[in-house]
């Protein structure tokens, strides 16, 4: 079972539920050890001190805050949480809004809730509320040492609290060249959206997950067990650069684009089934073709050598 990284309680009106927090997500990011060319040995990092340049080990190390240059206040973990231990130990609810209201940029990191110790039936209580009435619940919760804004929903029976980014955290687009509904260089005709439209049509299918995996993990992964059984285990090989992609014009025809990916013929004939169709099986996914055919992982995944990063 995963240890909950959070505890406390949810609280709106005079309702009080004892929840445990837990991840929702897990990393599978290509774990890339650092070495040193000159005779592959793995490059560590060291926390040193910078007046001194002496390195510094973990129980040596404290958080500090700089209220002015070089002055600094120091704060333990009992500190930060007894700084204010109502904000700390409460997901507090301030609000209820429609389901669909907050713009899907606002959303940052889910986490699971679970009923801590005799808090089942209020736990419940809030699942089924939020679910019939299609709300979530617009909450503050301090995690470590920062107060999240975050929406309370339901996920089948769980209740999930995924934390938001706030206003100020969500950049402008002013900067960014966006064309205008109206602008001619964007503009499209009917004959281009219905084509679209028609092609989306036949791409759409039920959501299913399982069918979706990180292909270039898979292929490094493969790429790693093919030199490691070649013994090419101290090879640094560069990327091959001699062939470069054509310039593409700026001129896009999206209608023979559109006829392309639907399976037309440009001479007016009777659309043909879009490629792959008449042979996909319900519920899979074509894989595309891969140069290698290996998709084994490596027996054994070499440990990750990085060490955490301390905070100032």
């Amino acid at each position: 079972m995963a240890r909950s990284l959070w505890k406390g309680a949810i609280s709106f009106g005079l309702v009080h539920i004892p929840v445990e927090m837990f991840p929702a997500t897990s990393e599978h990011a290509l774990d890339l050890t650092m070495l040193d060319r000159r005779d592959f040995s793995p490059v560590g990092f060291k926390r040193y001190n910078k007046g001194n340049d002496q390195e510094v080990g973990w129980d040596d190390i404290v958080k500090g805050y700089e209220y002015s240059e070089g002055e600094y206040v120091v704060l333990s973990d009992e500190d930060l949480r007894a700084a204010n231990p109502e904000k700390t130990g409460a997901i507090d609810i301030v609000c209820f809004v429609d389901a669909g209201a907050v713009p899907l940029l606002h959303y940052d990191t889910p986490y699971y809730l679970a009923p801590a110790k005799g808090g089942d039936k209020v736990y419940a209580l809030l699942r089924e509320t939020l679910r019939k009435t299609d709300k979530i619940g617009i909450a503050t919760v301090v995690i470590r040492v920062k107060q999240h804004l975050a929406a309370l929903l339901c996920v089948d029976d769980t209740i999930v609290l995924q934390t938001l980014r706030y206003p100020d955290e969500i950049r402008a687009t002013d900067d960014l060249h966006i064309p205008a509904a109206s602008a001619r260089s964007a503009a499209v005709t009917d004959k281009e959206v219905s084509m679209a439209m028609a092609l989306v049509e036949g791409m759409s299918q039920a959501w299913t997950p399982a069918q979706y995996h990180d292909s270039y993990r898979e292929d490094v992964l493969a790429l790693v067990d093919k030199k490691v059984k070649a013994r090419q285990t101290r090879t640094i090989t560069a990327p091959d650069t001699t062939a470069r992609p054509a310039p593409s014009s700026n001129v896009v025809d999206l209608v023979a684009l559109l006829q392309q990916s639907l399976g037309k013929k440009s001479g007016g004939e009777k659309a043909a089934t879009p490629a792959r169709a008449s042979k996909a099986v319900p519920g899979k996914i074509a894989a595309p073709a891969r140069k290698s055919a290996a998709r084994r992982a490596p027996a054994a995944s070499k440990p990750s050598t990085r060490r955490k990063a301390a905070a100032a």
